[in-house]
């Protein structure tokens, strides 16, 4: 019998959508969240494997030997041990594309908090200071415009790409640091020519990149000392792709101005934390994939990526 087992489903569907259409297409087993630890039981006589964050790696595939397809339900890929998949011939396939909106949407949500500081400026409201200042406005942090201003976007593709619209929008100059040519960008980007000119000019960060060995860690100490200070730094992309601990650092001391993130590289952070305590650091709970729309999108493309490989002819393969 042909089975499906979904490992932690209740992050893109918590009870909003539908599994009516993946159920038709094969017996489901359908659990809301789960573990590394409890994948091999679980998954134990399933063909057919859902995952959005529980890893899959070499050792559980070794256990699953009526496993053939492994379907991550995300862009990125990387909880899964590709080189093992394909050793063993089990298809993997993702979601490209799906979240390009709602995480370019959510990039500038950030910018415009940090810039304008429209929640602090509500609380501030609701605690009477405005009713009790004296002045038709009041004001204590600083307000910036946009106009003028260099975003510098880490990496170009379909989300760095609705980034720079949304940037020149705003009237700012955007650079890309990307693997394609000059001649290949979108009107008015320029290219940069390496990570320090992205850094050393730009007056917002924001990384759009996969993690990956060249990237892990990219912005540390060192590359955030070439920012500066009135930077603003933006990671919407995957929280390894910064040190934690030097971020916090370089805010607490003024190396740069501001954080904004949908990410930390252990998800859900721990208590401890140093960004969650850190000056000018404001946080999303990996919310930039999960609107409503996005996720509708999410879940379309999860079961024709299923279907697909039922008919013996899969896409989105990643493996």
């Amino acid at each position: 019998m042909r089975k499906i087992v979904i490992l932690d489903a209740y992050a893109g569907n918590p009870g909003d959508l539908s599994w009516a259409p993946m159920q038709a297409l094969a017996p489901c087993d359908i659990y809301d969240r789960g573990t590394v630890a409890t994948v091999v039981e679980r998954c134990r006589d399933a063909e057919m494997v859902l995952t959005n964050k529980v890893a899959i790696d070499a050792a559980a595939m070794a256990q699953l030997p009526e496993l053939r397809y492994i379907g991550v339900m995300a862009t990125g890929f990387n909880i899964v041990d590709i080189d093992e998949a394909r050793r063993r011939g089990i298809v993997v396939t993702n979601v490209p594309a799906y979240s390009t909106a709602s995480v370019a949407q959510l990039t500038m949500a950030h910018l415009l908090n940090i810039c304008c500081q429209v929640q602090h400026y509500t609380d501030q409201a609701r605690a009477g200071v405005w009713t009790n200042c004296g002045d038709f406005s009041y004001r204590d942090m600083p307000l910036i415009e946009l106009a003028d201003k260099q975003m510098g976007i880490v990496a170009l593709g379909q989300i760095g790409t609705a980034v720079a619209q949304l940037a020149q929008a705003f009237g700012m100059k955007v650079m890309a640091l990307t693997s394609k040519a000059a001649d290949r960008l979108p009107a008015g980007v320029v290219k940069a020519e390496n990570l320090e000119e992205l850094l050393r000019t730009s007056d917002v960060v924001t990384l759009h990149c996969p993690l990956a060995p060249d990237t892990k860690g990219m912005i540390n100490a060192g590359t955030l000392a070439m920012m500066k200070r009135n930077a603003i730094l933006l990671n919407l992309a995957r929280g390894a792709l910064v040190v934690e601990q030097d971020l916090a650092d370089a805010l607490n001391q003024g190396v740069i101005a501001a954080a904004g993130l949908d990410c930390t590289t252990v998800e859900p952070p721990a208590a401890d934390n140093p960004l969650l305590t850190a000056r000018n650091c404001y946080f999303t709970p990996h919310i930039g994939w999960a609107s409503y729309e996005a996720r509708v999108r999410l879940m379309d493309v999860i079961t024709d990526n299923v279907a697909a490989y039922l008919k013996g002819a899969p896409v989105n393969v990643v493996s």
